[in-house]
This record gives structure tokens, sequence and C-alpha cells, in this order.
């Protein structure tokens, strides 16, 4: 019989574990290749995970919702089928003396004496003594904000008292998921009661009275789904890992406008997209990044990484209201008609859940329309592990003084502000603003004749 591993495949540059949501199979159940066998997700995208051979599940290492690094065996597949006739348990021989021992002990009439088995007790760790907590019980303390004094009052079931993750994972769900904020009350004199340090800490009974959490009357409480959770925790990090600074500029865009209305109605008759202003700011980006390589880098320690591929990542919002980050790859070397069909098949498979895993990695700079929404600027967070990440507001008509040869005058234009927010660890705030300011100036010096 052979067993063939199933490892948790990897599914970008940058991710380095994976949530199982749900296994579709089960140890006993036939799979043939290619079948999916459960369901993983990222911080960045969902995935069906494939067998990698024909066989039987002999075995299955992890349960639904758990965390497992790339590159760990989560299951086994044995390529022979399992034999589906039972089997009788195998007999055992007792030797005689024996036998004849237990038989003479049955015949006797002795009296009765129930056995006295003392009441189970879990681990405890007295007060003040050093606890150890191992790597995966904190990072769930601090992923779920438990602090180290209702940490330290988890019990422990584990080796010496440890606290495990299942012990801490049962606090989570006992607690309703909320986290519960240590009060101090003075107790009245009659109820005061002394424990010792050696006795279990006495149970709270039905009776007592839960101080609940403070949140007023006329509240609605909506829990975080997954993806939202894994958001608001890479954007924590990200602004605690990156000394952020955002810069702004103006810019006329009022060619840019009037080309694209001229020609979107061929554009799409002819290549069978839609042309819309995405690919036009990708590639202003992709030309600025050309002149001011550095905006295209990300940091190791002490050693800056330039990229040499251009691939830009697009905010795209999804149904639910989170956003995701698909990656236009080898965006410089795209043209614009090219630009445009990665872009609306890119937001596309966002908008349908088709994304690929392969489709948010490898991103070294991104961009994002806060314009969509209504908002005319924006200070965005920096996409890990890029530096830089550059957002376009909405587009507005206004008055503006145009100069000319023969002097200046007032005319109503299409005027957009930009913003880039970036890493001040290697981008100063004159490259910073250098590289904004060519964005504007590819926008603004867009060619009205330009043929598509």
């Amino acid at each position: 019989m052979s067993m063939i591993d199933l490892i948790m495949p990897k599914l970008g540059e940058s991710i380095t574990e994976a949530t199982i949501l749900k296994w579709h199979k089960k140890p006993g159940d036939a799979v043939e290749q290619d079948e999916t066998i459960l369901d993983i997700a990222t911080d960045k995208v969902d995935s069906e995970v494939p067998s990698t051979a024909a066989g039987v599940i002999a075995e299955i290492l992890f349960k639904e919702n758990d965390v497992v690094p790339i590159g760990t065996i989560i299951a086994r597949i044995s390529t022979v089928a399992l034999e589906t006739s039972s089997v009788a348990p195998p007999k055992i021989d007792v030797p005689a003396p024996v036998a004849n021992a237990v038989t003479d002990l049955a015949s006797q009439d002795l009296p009765y004496t129930p056995l006295e088995v003392a009441p189970p007790t879990q681990s405890t760790v007295s007060v003040g003594s050093p606890r150890f907590y191992s790597p995966l019980v904190l990072k769930i303390a601090q992923e779920e904000g438990i602090s180290m004094t209702e940490l330290e009052s988890i019990p422990g079931t584990g080796q010496d008292g440890r606290v495990s993750k299942r012990d801490i994972l049962a606090h989570l769900q006992n607690s309703g998921g909320q986290i519960a904020t240590p009060v101090s009350v003075a107790p009245a004199p009659q109820q005061m009661m002394q424990v010792s340090q050696s006795q279990p800490a006495p149970q709270v009974t039905s009776t007592a009275v839960a101080i609940p959490s403070s949140y007023g009357s006329n509240v609605e409480i909506i829990e975080m789904d997954r993806m939202r959770k894994m958001i608001s925790k890479h954007m924590t990090d990200s602004k605690q890992t990156s000394a952020h600074v955002t810069s702004f500029a103006e810019c006329d865009v009022t060619n840019l406008v009037q080309w694209r209305d001229r020609v979107k109605k061929d554009f799409e008759k002819r290549e069978g997209t839609r042309i819309t202003l995405t690919p036009l700011f990708v590639e202003a980006v992709v030309k600025s990044i050309k002149k001011y390589p550095l905006i295209n880098s990300s940091v190791d320690g002490d050693r800056i990484i330039v990229k040499k591929d251009i691939n830009i990542g697009m905010a795209t919002a999804l149904p639910t209201g989170n956003l995701i980050v698909p990656v236009i790859k080898g965006a410089d070397q795209l043209n614009l008609v090219g630009l445009a069909k990665q872009v609306n098949g890119l937001a596309e498979a966002a908008r349908t859940g088709k994304l690929r895993p392969d489709d948010t990695a490898g991103g070294t700079f991104t961009l994002t329309n806060v314009g969509t929404f209504g908002s005319i600027m924006g200070t965005p967070i920096i996409n890990q592990p890029q530096v830089a990440i550059m957002a376009v507001g909405a587009i507005k008509k206004r008055p503006v003084v145009i100069e000319t040869p023969q002097g200046d005058s007032i005319a109503i234009r299409h005027m957009m502000y930009i913003s880039l927010s970036y890493d001040h660890r290697i981008i100063d705030g004159a490259l910073g603003s250098t590289f904004l300011n060519a964005v504007a100036k590819e926008l603004e010096n867009w060619d009205p004749n330009r043929n598509v």
C-alpha cells in the first residue's frame, strides 16, 4: 500500500499560512485525482485544494478552522482501496491458571467495598509563578485582544498547567467571542471568602450577576466576518511596520476625460471590452515607476529589494463591502488594450468570486480609486510588503486659471486630486512628491489625438 501526502499548497509570495474552511471528504472516502478535497482561505482569497492522486482518504491531520502553515502535510491518501469487509478482533489466549483464579474469585461471596475515586482536578498554576505560553497561543491572544491578565486566568490542561490552543479557543467560545474585561468589585463583608492558592477557584453559579459590556440600548452588534478580520489585521500590521507619509497633487485631466468619451464606443465595439479610466491611470503609474524604480520595491530588514517586474495591484470592492487587490502581472509589458482587458477581467472575477490565489499574489505597487465612492482624495494604507500606494479621487469640473502666452484666463476643467502614501523608511518626501507629480504630468499631458 502506497501513501501520498497532501500538502498545504503555496498560494503566493507573501502568504505563509491558510485557514481550512471545509473538508469535502472524510477518512475512508474514495477520491479521484484532481477532485476537490477541501476549501481553504488566506487573507487575500478563498481557494479549493484538489487531490494529487486517486485513492482513499487514509488520514486527516487538521480540523476545520485550523490555521496551517504553507508546506505542511494536511492529509494522507492511500492509493490502494481499503478493504470493506469487517475484520474480527484478535482472540486473546488467557493462561489457564489465571483464568481459574478469576473464576474462583468470582464465585466467592466477598463483602462489597465501593472504590473511592478522587474527583478530577484541572492543572493549576500558583499565583505569581512563571507560566509558559506557546507562540501559537500568544498569537491567538494577540489577534483576539486577550490581555495577559486574562490569559493567566485561563485554566490550562496541558503539561504543567500550560494553556493549549484548545483551552484558549474554548475560553473564547464560552465568552461568546467577546473578551471579558476584568472588573474589580469590592465584596460585602459578609460575602468575603478566603480561598487558598492550592484550592481551585470557586465556580460562578447561575445566580451570579453578569456585568455586560456597556454599548447603550439602541445599538446593533455585528460580528466581523473572516475576511474583515484578516483585512483588519493586515492594515494594523502595515501601520506598525511602515512609517506612513502621504503627499497630494492636483492634476487637470480634461484631455484624458474627453479622449475617453470620444473613443469608448468604438473601443468596446472593436475590442469586445470597455475602456474605463483605471487602465489609463495604470499606464501613467507604470511610466512613472520606470523613471523612479525605488517606488517599486520592498524592505527586508536593512536591505531594499528593488523589483524589476512591475505588477500593479488594483483595489476592488466586493459585493460584501470588503476590498480585495487583484494584480496585473507585467503591467509594463501591456499596451492600453491589454491593460483594459486585464482590468475588466480581474474586476469581474473578483465580483463573482472566481479569483485564483495567483491573481492576488506578487503585487509591487497598488492603485486604489477612492473617487469611485465620491471621495475627492484619500490617505490609503500601504499594502505590505510594498512601499507605496496611490489613490485617485473623484473627477470634478471646476473653474481653473489657465496660463497662455496671450495671458491668463478662467476656464471650466476636469480636475482631480491624487495622493501617494509611502514608506518613509526608504522613500523621502522629495522622491515621493517627485513621483506623484510625474504621474500628474502623465495624466495632464494626455494626447487628445491618440489612436488605440
